[in-house]
């Protein structure tokens, strides 16, 4: 796992209602880094074992599907440790405790600025 080629952080985006799935992809697209989409957590898997360029996972929480958020979170922890990891929802109460190693909670409704504050701060861009 690494930058790609063009230096950009990649940002996988999982979340499996489509319109806020858009919304988070056009602000962190906005903040200035590359966006890949994932519908839920065995997507994400795959687009993962598929991809070398991922350098972080936006998930929501509350997902259906053969794991929620948290589970893909620590999933992915256990297979890609470089990957920065960010859990967001606006129904359940995530604490630190409850994320990997590393793992950071933003709460629903997230305004851009925060989004992308968070995002810079992970990435070394602040």
């Amino acid at each position: 796992m690494g930058n790609s080629a063009s230096s950009r952080h990649v940002v996988l985006v999982v979340e499996d209602e489509w319109l806020l799935r858009m919304d988070a992809a056009d602000m962190i697209s906005a903040a200035g880094f590359e966006v890949v989409e994932a519908a839920g957590a065995d997507e994400a898997i795959e687009i993962l074992q598929s991809r070398r360029d991922i350098t972080m996972v936006f998930t929501d929480v509350q997902m259906p599907g053969s794991m929620d958020g948290l589970k893909l979170a620590h999933a992915v922890r256990g297979r890609w440790p470089p990957i920065k990891i960010i859990a967001t929802s606006g129904l359940v109460d995530v604490g630190e405790k409850d994320l990997p190693a590393g793992g950071r909670f933003l709460s629903k409704p997230y305004h851009p600025k925060e989004l992308t504050n968070l995002l810079r701060e992970l990435t070394g861009q602040s």
